[in-house]
């Protein structure tokens, strides 16, 4: 049964934002960058930008994929997975 309940939890993705003030993410994989301003995680459903001010990440467990976040959150942005093969196309598209 234990098995049966890990494979249930993999690949669970939650965001609770409570207040603009502190954010609470399940299925973290890693945290790319952070600062004061903005961090970028990556999670079961891709790549996650929160902006804001005075942000820090008060908890991380990647072993349980939870990340918490505090500050004043004024944005939270789910990022595509090939924004920037777009991007590309259109840069080499510009410049032959």
């Amino acid at each position: 049964m234990i098995m049966m309940e890990e494979k249930q939890s993999a690949g669970v993705h939650r965001v609770l934002l409570e207040n603009r003030k502190k954010a609470v993410i399940t299925g973290v994989q890693e945290i790319h960058s952070f600062n004061e301003n903005e961090v970028l995680l990556l999670s079961e459903a891709g790549k996650i930008l929160l902006k804001g001010e005075q942000l820090h990440v008060r908890k991380l467990n990647l072993e349980k994929g939870d990340a918490e976040v505090e500050g004043r959150v004024d944005s939270l942005s789910y990022l595509t997975r090939n924004a920037h093969k777009k991007d590309e196309s259109i840069l080499k598209r510009m410049f032959r």
